[in-house]
């Protein structure tokens, strides 16, 4: 079995549903990969998979040396904390090492990571299924240099991977990516719910629409959810309401003024707030006109 990253030792912080997928791929190329995570349950399945947990972030860093560190983190707060706070990586992270970031944070908050630390924006699309299947659309800012370094790592959990500029630039790309994801899950909601009240069997409207001008990988997984109602999370509304969120300060940073996405945003505040759908899938966005 080819091992491409034989000889390499990394670290992975962040072992949620995402990360522990990306962390195990580390492993079966090769790599010595030492883990850590906030709650321990995950730890207990690295180790008994044969991947190696640790109890503290500078622990981690030591261990690491002036190698690589993937995170993958739930809001841009947890990632300043996780590196840069009390007890965090930073406290004992070589000054060579490079932090790969696999989540979605805030761009001005990125590019002030990498002004202190060798960093790679790297947030992915694919979502669990493309996290299990290593088959990720990954999207990359940073110097050069440093994405070189990263791209072994990435090319071990994605299919497609770009390098889209300096520092940043992939977050700016998983935003306008996002913003595609939560304004399609909408439109599909509004159309399947739509056939439904005019009579139709939902199920057979999305087999139509398959292949036609209006497929997407969104019609196709998330419709399935919501013809069958089931909102088990893969992504967690609230997550998706997070990038919603951090989508709008982008596009106020830049004077870029939206009605559509003003509008995109209330649906989710409302869903995940006022609906209580937070833990719920982000296809059960649904649900909204279910009760309209």
């Amino acid at each position: 079995m080819d091992k491409p990253l034989a000889g390499h030792k990394i670290g992975f912080a962040g072992l949620g549903n995402m990360g522990w997928p990306m962390a195990r791929h580390l492993h079966d190329a090769g790599a010595e990969v030492i883990v850590w995570n906030r709650s321990p349950g995950p730890l207990e399945r690295a180790r008994a998979y044969g991947i190696r947990p640790i109890a503290t972030l500078p622990e981690l860093a030591r261990e690491i040396g002036h190698g690589i560190v993937g995170i993958n983190l739930t809001h841009t707060g947890v990632v300043e904390e996780i590196v840069f706070g009390p007890g965090g990586l930073a406290e004992a992270l070589d000054p060579a090492a490079l932090i790969i970031d696999f989540g979605t944070t805030g761009v001005p908050a990125t590019k002030s990571f990498a002004r202190r630390l060798h960093w790679v924006d790297a947030p992915v699309s694919g979502g669990q299924v493309g996290a299990e299947a290593a088959t990720l659309t990954i999207m990359a800012g940073g110097s050069p240099e440093n994405f070189a370094r990263a791209l072994p790592v990435l090319q071990t959990l994605g299919k497609r991977i770009t390098h889209l500029g300096p520092s940043g630039s992939g977050q700016v790309t998983k935003l306008a990516n996002q913003l595609i994801v939560a304004q399609t899950i909408d439109a599909v909601a509004q159309a399947l719910r739509l056939a439904e009240l005019a009579g139709l069997d939902s199920a057979q409207v999305r087999d139509a629409l398959l292949g036609g001008f209006a497929d997407s990988r969104i019609l196709e997984l998330h419709g399935d959810r919501m013809v069958r109602r089931d909102f088990t999370p893969g992504g967690r509304s609230a997550l998706q309401l997070k990038d919603v969120r951090l989508i709008c300060e982008l596009a106020e940073s830049l004077g870029f003024d939206s009605p559509t996405l003003r509008n995109c945003r209330a649906q989710w505040e409302h869903f995940v707030n006022d609906c209580n759908g937070g833990d719920l899938d982000h296809s059960a966005l649904f649900r909204l006109y279910e009760v309209s």
